[in-house]
């Protein structure tokens, strides 16, 4: 038995975990959340003592490793935090340092992506592959890559910026640039297609389930755009296939590139399979070779709404294994 810590660090929440790894499988023995502060040493505090107060009720003396995970750009070799967009204030933060001197345990630092894609690989659909990649499909578009029975993070960490694919001269702008994979297919993707459409539509004298009138355009969210497909709303539908083609196409990419044996996808994919999958496959069918494809699956995220809650662990696990093998070597 391996007890694990994780410290998840996000735009609007923080999150610190512990769990117990034991016969290949994670058990989360204890959970605490908190709104991310604007501050990242009032952030990195707290979650050392809600760490503290989660080994004092657990009756647990310490983890044997703790790993962080949070939104990119960053330095995981130096441990720092290099100004994501969602933390404003998070420039050049020593985020492993801190927590390594207070806890004297080996810390690991891995951007979300990584960190998903790493817990899928461990504990969830990617369980057993060699070559997987997992895409985060929710506010944002980003890959985590595990090719060869590793993590690869590329030379500066900056491995896995699918989102940033264009697919399109024009479309909807995601990753700051129009007509790209995040553009296309992220909640914010899907807000911003359903925006430009329904005003079309309604000017044209229809009203969409999710937007009656144009006064409601401001309030669009995927969740409603979602639950208007699945109530068979025409231009909910329209916009769900136009997603689930650009997800084709930036999946046969992928297939095409780095000829992976599965491809999990998380957040969105797993709630509107039903709607995003037909048109996906047949895309894909299309677009990828099929020597390539034929040795890929295409599944949902196996840890569902939860691989947020294991991904930290993750990282920590990810971290032990690799001194492991080093010392090994």
């Amino acid at each position: 038995m391996t007890i694990l810590a994780g410290f998840d660090i996000g735009g609007t929440k923080c999150a610190v975990s512990v769990g117990k790894w034991s016969n290949e499988s994670i058990a989360i023995l204890g959970k605490e959340q908190f709104p991310t502060p604007q501050d990242p040493k009032t952030a990195i505090e707290l979650m050392i003592s809600k760490f503290e107060e989660l080994l004092i009720t657990l009756k647990l003396k310490s983890a044997e490793a703790i790993g962080i995970s949070c939104g990119g750009p960053l330095d995981s070799k130096r441990g720092y935090i290099l100004s994501p967009p969602n933390l404003p204030n998070w420039d050049e933060i020593d985020i492993v340092s801190p927590i390594k001197n207070r806890f004297s345990v080996p810390v690991g630092l891995q951007n979300d992506a990584n960190a998903c894609g790493l817990a899928e690989w461990k504990w969830g659909a990617g369980k057993g592959c060699e070559n997987m990649i997992f895409l985060t499909f929710g506010t944002g578009m980003g890959a985590g890559l595990i090719l060869n029975g590793n993590l690869y993070t590329g030379t500066n960490d900056m491995a896995g910026e699918v989102g940033h694919f264009r697919l399109e001269q024009n479309g909807p702008i995601g990753f700051g640039k129009a007509g790209s994979f995040e553009g296309f297919c992220s909640g914010g993707g899907i807000v911003k297609l359903a925006r430009a459409k329904a005003v079309e539509w309604i000017n044209e004298g229809n009203h969409p389930l999710f937007c009656p009138a144009l006064q409601d355009i401001p309030h669009i969210t995927a969740k409603m755009v979602g639950e208007a497909a699945q109530e068979g709303d025409p231009l909910a539908l329209e916009i769900f296939k136009t997603v689930g083609y650009k997800l084709g196409q930036g999946l046969a990419l992928l297939v095409d590139l780095l000829n992976p044996e599965r491809i999990v996808i998380g957040s969105i994919y797993g709630r509107q399979q039903s709607l995003l999958e037909p048109v996906t496959i047949e895309t894909i069918k299309k677009e990828a070779l099929p020597q390539s494809l034929a040795v890929c699956e295409i599944v949902p995220a196996g840890l569902g709404e939860n691989v947020g809650d294991y991904a930290s662990l993750s990282v920590a696990l990810h971290l032990l294994e690799n001194n492991t093998k080093g010392s090994e070597g």
